[in-house]
């Protein structure tokens, strides 16, 4: 292990303890300490991998206090892992706060690459990987569930959510009404584990086979929804492009605003500075 006095972003096993990385081991037995989100979580895991290095719990509730008691202990030479978990510290997971600190405060924060439950979903799911959008949970009222997915509708990238096995129906019932019962979607449950499932079609029909089946609402939940498509004879712009594009013309001459707005959006520009000609832009 490079022994330079660090930060380390360990990622660790979403379900398979076989995940668990040669370097992932060797740098979390050499650190001097180990910032978990649950120290009790993380230790059958520790345990597991003879890793007897001492923890500390870092979560939601304590990481702003606990980020500059890290610093003061890489100060004195110290270098600390931070694992959350399962998967990848940060996403949909503590860390931010840390991590910005220990970087702003001069030290060196080293990622180790490894398991996310989101990235390997989107691997296995048939649904476009060129360009997403990892949105974590949706909100648990139905009401700002709704606004968001809104937000969403004409995106047409593909869209990653983390659920939750008692908001699972819940959410897919709002997807259901907002995007529409065609759109399609990928439900990836208790991925790399014992009863790991994928559904996949029309959410109408995601929806129904969930509400049917006891055993799909139960276990960690990656849910995919194919991005926003315009029917092959539609030529409607969506609506967060042509404000893009609006904005855009405040700055720059239309043709350049059409270009930079078209690869954002994933548009053609010639349709985006045809729109902008006849709005007068």
């Amino acid at each position: 292990m490079d022994q330079s006095v660090a930060l380390y972003i360990v990622p660790t096993p979403i379900g398979n303890l076989g995940d668990m990385s040669p370097r992932a081991i060797e740098v979390l037995t050499q650190v001097a300490l180990i910032a978990c989100e649950d120290t009790r979580h993380s230790g059958k895991l520790l345990s597991h991998f003879g890793i007897s290095t001492k923890t500390i719990a870092l979560h939601d509730h304590n990481e702003r206090a606990r980020a500059q008691w890290i610093v003061e202990q890489l100060a004195a030479g110290q270098s600390i892992a931070l694992i959350s978990d399962a998967g990848t510290p940060l996403i949909s997971d503590p860390g931010y706060h840390l991590v910005s600190h220990v970087r702003q405060s001069g030290f060196s924060v080293i990622p180790l690459p490894g398991p996310c439950a989101a990235i390997t979903a989107l691997s296995a799911s048939g649904l476009p990987s060129d360009r997403f959008s990892f949105e974590g949970f949706l909100p648990s009222k139905e009401k700002a569930r709704a606004d968001k997915l809104l937000e969403l509708k004409e995106d047409p990238r593909t869209l990653i959510f983390y659920e939750s096995p008692h908001r699972i129906e819940h959410s897919l019932t709002t997807m259901v009404e907002v995007l529409g019962g065609e759109r399609q979607v990928v439900m990836a449950r208790e991925v790399t584990k014992t009863f790991e499932t994928f559904l996949s079609g029309p959410v109408a029909e995601v929806l129904a086979t969930v509400s049917s089946d006891p055993n799909q609402q139960k276990g960690e939940i990656v849910l995919m929804v194919h991005g926003h498509r315009a029917a092959e004879d539609d030529d409607a712009i969506p609506t967060v492009a042509i404000n893009t594009l609006k904005l855009l013309c405040e700055e720059l001459p239309l043709k350049k605003a059409a270009a930079i707005a078209a690869q954002i959006h994933g548009l053609k520009k010639n349709a985006l500075y045809k729109f902008g000609l006849e709005s007068d832009l």
